[in-house]
């Protein structure tokens, strides 16, 4: 993880033309999702989480990030999946949006990759408005497809915005 978290401080120095089209892709049960790197900040083991009463099941709580608080949400349950016990593949990504940090539990993160913007389609259009609206795209990458995230949509609601 610090080979990763290596990767990452040094895209952060570069300009905004290299974060272009690059993407954390990660593992959510047997599917590879990925998130664009710009909004990264590292990637931390899983930590000990301080529950909040009264919030959604895919909050888990808060954790103290080299003092700072940052609240987590476990994206498989922000997906409806099934819970899964933690394991030393978990994985939090920290990411950094209008100012607000914010932990995403996944189940193992892989790599950064370049996708470029010809190879990413729009998401397919079914009748669940739910889940979808996670969707930024459809990467493909070889002959495998990455299920590319809209951040805004992920971490912005009402129940998320209560926390932060």
């Amino acid at each position: 993880m610090s080979e990763l978290n290596d990767l990452l401080n040094n895209e952060e120095d570069d300009d905004e033309d290299t974060l272009k089209d690059k993407y954390l892709t990660f593992h959510i049960g047997n599917e590879e999702y990925g998130i664009a790197i710009n909004y990264v900040t590292e990637v931390v083991g899983i930590q000990k989480i301080t529950e909040i009463p009264d919030v959604p099941d895919f909050i888990k709580g808060v954790i103290n990030l080299r003092g700072q608080v940052i609240p987590i949400t476990d994206v498989r349950l922000r997906f409806k999946m099934s819970a899964k016990e933690y394991n030393d593949r978990t994985c939090v990504i920290v990411v950094k949006i209008e100012d607000n940090y914010i932990g995403l539990i996944v189940d193992a993160v892989d790599d950064v990759i370049k996708i470029a913007e010809e190879m990413v389609q729009p998401p397919i259009k079914t009748g669940q408005k739910e889940g979808k609206k996670f969707i930024k795209g459809l990467g493909k990458v070889d002959d495998d497809v990455k299920i590319l995230l809209n951040v805004h949509e992920l971490l912005y609601d009402d129940s998320i915005n209560e926390v932060i």
